[in-house]
């Protein structure tokens, strides 16, 4: 080929962390290969698509030129050449082969097996009719059925061209639902539990945006996914399985600052006002950037101690080193964030599993576009829920249908383009000429013109989610047929490019194609090498033990990971445990915080955040939505029990919470008060113009918090007692939601994950906020007093308004009046709109006014006119 300029090269010195040897490098079409000089069988294959990149460094004291080369599966080493033109030669070439234009120059489409392989059924191994009727799809439950909707791919490209849908859902809902779903991405059957008739069910963000779309097809498909068990041919149909509907989960993947930048892009997440039976969770797993850089810091750490081992041992071959021990910076590796996130996905696993198993009930996945976060959710989920799925057979199904079928980007996410961004010529050329320094100049202005957006879409989804299986099987070692070398082979073929399996972006591009064969017919399947005797000997588990998967054992072959118990994969790394792990402290693996469960808008910071603002003058004062009045005559009952409601963030201690709470409560959005708190000694009113600390709500789903979620789905009492709460946080938290100083931007889950610091915003602002007679540490009530027309308001000493507005919320116990409106101002014009800012007097429930106008102030009585004022101060009747 004319991309090689040099073929073989011999006396090259190859230094590894933790040998150093002399042997002869050859150039193949699609390989690096070295030979360690009178060693037999000492061959060292590097794939093209497997260097990540490539250094090439000043000469050392000895004369060499040394070539550093760095690999996708975590391995370093040098080539050092006596010949300075002979390392030019070999960086070039290496360089012209890596980078490639189309995915047809890749090595899959010229791997030849030799011998060939003894099967050839890899590209029919997953068939979507087998795998769905296995799960009971056509025969447990009638409930589900086949479309061919997407049969040619113009539905949605990136979905498999045989989707199963709720059975009474037609194709023309389905062909206007798909209009509210990015990409067309609509919720569509992932898994059917064998234990019950839960699902997993999986789609992308809905386009909400910032109008607040909604669709009513949307509605009534996810709708009948969460009733698909009461399917007339279902054993729940006559009998309500309790629990079933009351935790069906519309499970959000992102953090709640990701989900609200989607709306400023026509997408979001969902309005729960308009979803039956649903409840929504926010998991806080990050994107594909954060997840890329949080792998490169690792990787930094790497190869700085590969880097420190090789300057440690030297360079001349003359003379023996003993190998060198250099100990990995193990606190750059817990800065690097990665067992957080690989927590995070296994807590994200462990609340699908637990809500499908033990509540027999439904979950619906997505992320942002339906094809990275919530590939590795929904996988994960399966794998604990069903035995199948962990063999050798059962996990090569899996990544066929919810991987490759479902359109995860392997092409885009794995870089299998590469780029000239990672052939790098250092400084200290002494001899370099001024020819050489031009084209290197020339070089670095092409790389900077050069379209790189595919660099930006690479991230290890995949690979993140075959650690999370390896963390599950180190919990769990005799539940798995396969070893942890079966997914160390399914990681180095994910960027060997050896077999087409992973090389397209989903399955249009798999079936049809781009020339004239299509990649079924030109390339070989990576699951005839892995199913290939040789292979699966050596893939084996001999700790495997089918029978604890027995459905009437203890577990019911059901597996609940721990999410704090993960430690870096360090054969993958290729280091020792005590190198990467030592003593893993439980802190290091917290994951990300869940929100959630989430009934309504009132309680999901993103729907709070996102509502329509109203634009106003600087002049004008600021309006206050009221939240519709209701009849109160059940909450006025059971007012009397109620805790006091002041504005105090600290929170109690867990006993006290655990005591005092709803049982089940789940404390992402829902303001915690007890009595005890205005009783102690220590409680106290906050100082003017500042809030105690906003506590960090505990993940309600971890496994510590999960007892109280699940005793809130399950228990009658607990609902109603969380009604009443629920009720005032409602109420407080649906006044004043237009409010336009928030921002279009949510900063972070702590700073704005709670209705709360919706108050808190008003309060900075100087709007009436109400006055809660009940609080012991509130003020007393000011005598107010009404001038007869829109004038300055005349005030005495002792009859006075407080110029600073209390900083407490308001009772939802007691019903606000008009003329408490009047006691935000002070000195300035009465305006009709400060009629909907709220302040409350007490009174007594029978002589409570009933209605609020909002036009004007209401007109006083001619008696009371001329003496300006209230003389007992309760109000005019």
């Amino acid at each position: 080929m004319d991309s090689i300029r040099v073929a073989k090269v011999s006396g090259v010195i190859c230094s590894k962390p933790a040998s150093t040897t002399t042997g002869t490098l050859h150039l193949t079409a699609h390989h690096i290969i070295y030979n360690t000089d009178g060693a037999v069988d000492s061959e060292m294959w590097v794939p093209y698509p497997l260097i990540s990149l490539v250094t090439r460094l000043p000469q050392t004291l000895h004369g060499l030129t040394p070539l550093s080369f760095r690999c996708r599966t975590f391995e370093t080493f040098t080539l050092s050449f006596s010949n300075e033109q002979d390392a030019l030669d070999v960086f070039d070439s290496v360089k012209e082969l890596t980078v490639t234009t189309s995915v047809t120059q890749l090595y899959a489409y010229n791997y030849e097996p030799n011998p060939p392989l003894p099967t050839k059924t890899g590209w029919s191994l997953y068939s979507p009719r087998e795998e769905f009727a296995r799960m009971g799809v056509g025969s447990r439950t009638k409930a589900w059925r086949f479309t061919d909707i997407n049969k040619d791919f113009t539905f949605c490209p990136t979905y498999p061209a045989r989707l199963v849908v709720p059975a009474k859902i037609s194709d023309t809902t389905l062909a206007y639902a798909c209009k509210y779903r990015s990409r067309a991405r609509i919720p569509t059957l992932s898994y059917l539990h064998w234990a019950n008739f839960g699902t997993i069910t999986r789609s992308s963000q809905p386009m909400v945006g910032l109008t607040n779309n909604r669709s009513v097809q949307d509605e009534k498909l996810i709708e009948a996914i969460f009733q698909s068990h009461y399917f007339p041919d279902s054993p729940y149909h006559e009998a309500k399985v309790y629990g079933a509907t009351a935790t069906n989960l519309i499970t959000d993947a992102r953090p709640t600052t990701n989900a609200m930048a989607t709306f400023a892009k026509g997408a979001g997440t969902e309005n729960m006002e308009y979803y039956k039976d649903a409840k929504k969770v926010y998991l806080g797993v990050d994107n594909i950037h954060v997840m890329r850089d949080s792998l490169t810091k690792v990787v930094e750490v790497l190869c700085e101690a590969d880097a420190n081992t090789a300057a440690l041992q030297g360079m001349d071959p003359s003379r023996a080193v003993p190998p060198v021990h250099v100990f990995l910076d193990r606190a750059a590796l817990r800065k690097s964030g990665w067992l957080r996130y690989i927590s995070a996905l296994l807590e994200g696993t462990l609340i699908v599993v637990r809500n499908i198993h033990v509540n027999s009930s439904h979950v619906l996945i997505h992320c942002s576009d339906g094809w990275d976060r919530t590939a590795q959710l929904s996988s994960l989920s399966q794998i604990c829920l069903d035995p199948f799925y962990r063999t050798m057979k059962g996990l090569e199904i899996l990544i066929e249908k919810d991987w490759l079928s479902f359109g995860h980007r392997f092409m885009d996410r794995c870089g299998h383009l590469s780029s000239d961004k990672f052939f790098l010529a250092s400084g200290g050329h002494e001899n370099a000429g001024g020819a050489d320094a031009a084209q290197a100049f020339l070089a670095s202005v092409q790389n900077k013109f050069t379209p790189q957006h595919h660099l930006k879409e690479t991230s290890p989804v995949f690979h993140q989610f075959l650690e999370c299986i390896r963390q599950i099987q180190r919990q769990y070692p005799s539940r798995f047929e396969f070893n942890q070398r079966f997914l160390e082979r399914l990681h180095h073929h994910l960027y060997s490019c050896q077999f087409g399996s992973f090389l397209h972006n989903n399955e249009r591009e798999r079936r049809l194609g781009d020339g004239d064969k299509t990649p079924y017919d030109a390339t070989v399947s990576a699951w005839d090498w892995f199913n290939s005797p040789e292979e699966m000997a050596k893939n084996k588990n001999d700790e495997y033990d089918p029978s604890l998967d027995d459905p009437k054992s203890g577990d019911m072959g059901v597996l609940f990971p721990n999410p704090k118990d993960v430690r870096f994969w360090h054969e993958l790394y290729g280091r020792t445990d005590e190198e990467m792990n030592g003593r893993i402290l439980t802190s290091q693996a917290v994951g990300a915080e869940v929100l959630g469960p989430i009934d309504g808008n009132e309680e999901d910071p993103v729907m709070v955040a996102s509502e329509p603002f109203t634009h106003r003058s600087p002049s004008t004062p600021p309006t206050v939505e009221m939240a519709p009045q209701t009849n109160r005559g059940s909450t006025l009952a059971t007012s009397v029990s109620l805790p006091s409601l002041n504005m105090k963030y600290e929170e109690p201690p867990s006993t006290q919470r655990e005591s005092l709470a709803p049982s089940g409560t789940v404390r992402s959005h829902t303001l915690q008060t007890h009595r005890q708190d205005a009783e102690s000694p220590e409680a106290g009113p906050s100082s003017p113009g500042r809030l105690a600390k906003q506590p960090r709500f505990p993940d309600a789903f971890t496994s510590g918090g999960l007892k109280s979620m699940w005793g809130k789905f399950s228990s009658n009492a607990s609902a109603a007692l969380s009604n009443v709460y629920g009720g005032v946080a409602k109420e407080l938290s649906g006044i004043g939601s237009g409010s336009s100083e928030l921002g279009g931007e949510l900063q972070t889950t702590d700073s704005t994950g709670t209705p709360w610091s919706l108050r808190e915003e008003r309060l900075r602002s100087g709007r009436a906020v109400a006055v809660d007679m009940d609080d012991p540490w509130a003020s007393p009530p000011a005598r107010v007093t009404v001038p007869s027309s829109p004038s300055i308001a005349r005030r005495s000493s002792y009859n006075t308004v407080p110029e600073t507005p209390p900083r407490l919320p308001l009772d939802p116990t007691v019903e606000p009046t008009t003329f408490d409106m009047l006691s935000h101002s002070s000195s300035r014009r009465l305006e009709p709109l400060d009629v909907l800012a709220p302040s409350v007097v007490p009174l007594s429930p029978s002589r409570r006014p009933s209605t609020l106008k909002a036009e004007s102030p209401p007109p006083m009585k001619p008696s009371m006119a001329g003496q300006q004022s209230d003389p007992l101060g309760v109000g005019w009747l």
